[in-house]
C-alpha cells in the first residue's frame, strides 16, 4: 500500500498539537494577565497543560515520587506528560519528537524552508556530528545525576514545594516575554542554524530527546527493510532528518530515529520498507501507527485526571501572593 499519505497525516497531527499548545500558552498569559492586573482584565482558568513545558520540575517531581509514593500537587500534570512521553517512546519510538513535539515541528519548517532556498542541507563532517550529539547526552547525565544521585531528599521536597517551583511556569512564559541578550542571541543562532541543518537543537542539544532515544530502544516496532526487493536508491537514507544510514541497515536500532515514517513514506520499492514489530513479520500499518501515537499521548493525560493527578493544587490567593499581588 502507498505510504505517501503519512508525511499529510504527521504534519497535520503535529500542526494541530502546535496549535494546541500556542492556544494553551495564550489561555495562560490570558491566567497570569488577570493575576497580575488585580482583577483588572477577564479570569481564564490556568490551563494544566502548560506543564508540558517544564520538564525540570517533572524530573524533580520523579524523583519525589520515587521517595515518598506519591505524587505532589504542585506540578502533578508536568509528571504526568512526562511520563506519558516516556510511555510513548516506549512502544513507538521517538514519535513524540516528530508528531507531537512543537520544537520538533518548528525547526523541520526551518530545515524545509532552508532546503527551498538553498537547495540543499548542509550536514556536519561525521566526526563533527558524533562529537554534537554526544552534548544531548551530556546534558542529559547532568540532569540525572544532579536530581537522582546528588540531590539530597530533603532537598528535593525543599525544590517541589519552594515558591520558585510553584510559579515556574510563570518564570518560564516571563522568559519568553522578555526574551533580550544572550538567551535572544541564543534563540537567533538556532534559528539561523536550523535553516541548513536538519533539527539541530533535536539532533545536538535536547536532553528530552536523548531520554527518549534511550528508551526508544527498546520500542518493538521499528523500520525494517527486505533486502530481496530493495533497489539500493538511497532515497530512504536521503530523506531521513536524522541521517540514519537507512539503505544498509535491515533493521533500524538507532536511538536518532523518530518514528517520523519518511524513509518509509519515499521508498521506490513498494514493501521494502515497512514499520515492524520484533520478529520482522507483523507490520504496523502507517494510520494504526499515527491513531496510537495521538490516543496514547491523550490517554495518558485522562489517566492523569481521572487518577487526581492532573489539578494542581495551588490556590488563586497562593498564586497571586507569589506574583506579588
Amino acid at each position: 500500500m502507498d505510504k505517501r499519505y503519512m508525511q499529510p497525516l504527521r504534519l497535520a497531527v503535529a500542526w494541530g498539537f502546535l496549535l494546541f499548545q500556542l492556544y494553551l500558552g495564550v489561555q495562560f498569559f490570558r491566567f497570569v494577565l488577570h493575576l497580575r492586573s488585580g482583577g483588572a482584565t477577564p479570569f481564564v482558568p490556568r490551563p494544566d497543560g502548560v506543564e508540558g513545558f517544564l520538564p525540570i520540575s517533572a524530573l524533580v517531581s520523579l524523583r519525589d515520587w520515587f521517595l515518598n509514593g506519591t505524587i505532589n500537587q504542585v506540578h502533578p500534570a508536568a509528571l504526568v506528560i512526562l511520563l506519558t512521553v516516556m510511555a510513548v517512546a516506549l512502544l513507538l519510538k521517538r514519535s513524540f519528537c516528530s508528531w507531537i513535539c512543537p520544537v520538533g515541528t518548528l525547526s523541520e519548517l526551518l530545515w524545509k524552508c532552508g532546503f527551498k532556498l538553498f537547495r540543499r542541507n548542509v550536514r556536519p563532517p561525521h566526526w563533527l556530528d558524533i562529537a554534537l550529539r554526544g552534548v544531548k547526552y551530556l546534558l542529559l547525565a547532568f540532569f540525572l545525576f544532579t536530581i537522582f544521585l546528588a540531590m539530597p531528599a530533603a532537598e528535593v521536597a525543599g525544590f517541589v514545594h519552594s515558591d520558585y517551583n510553584k510559579i515556574a511556569d510563570v518564570r518560564l512564559l516571563d522568559f519568553f516575554l522578555h526574551l533580550s541578550g544572550v538567551p535572544l542571541a541564543v534563540i537567533g543562532v538556532l534559528v539561523l542554524v536550523s535553516l541548513p541543518v536538519r533539527n539541530p537543537f533535536c539532533r545536538f542539544l535536547c536532553p528530552y530527546g536523548a531520554l527518549l532515544g534511550l528508551i526508544a530502544l527498546l520500542s518493538p516496532v521499528k523500520v525494517t527493510r527486505e533486502k530481496k526487493t530493495c533497489v539500493a536508491c538511497g532515497v530512504c537514507t536521503q530523506v531521513c532528518p536524522s541521517y540514519i544510514p537507512v539503505m544498509q541497515k535491515e533493521r533500524v536500532m538507532s536511538e536518532e530515529c523518530i518514528g517520523c515514517w519518511r524513509c518509509i513514506s519515499h521508498c521506490r520499492s513498494m514493501g521494502t520498507l515497512e514499520m515492524k514489530l520484533t520478529g520482522r513479520k507483523v507490520v504496523v500499518p502507517g494510520i494504526l501507527f499515527a491513531l496510537l501515537v495521538v490516543l496514547l499521548f491523550w490517554g495518558g493525560t485522562q489517566v492523569g485526571r481521572a487518577t487526581g493527578h492532573w489539578h494542581r493544587g495551588i490556590t488563586l490567593a497562593e498564586y497571586a501572593r507569589l506574583l506579588g499581588r
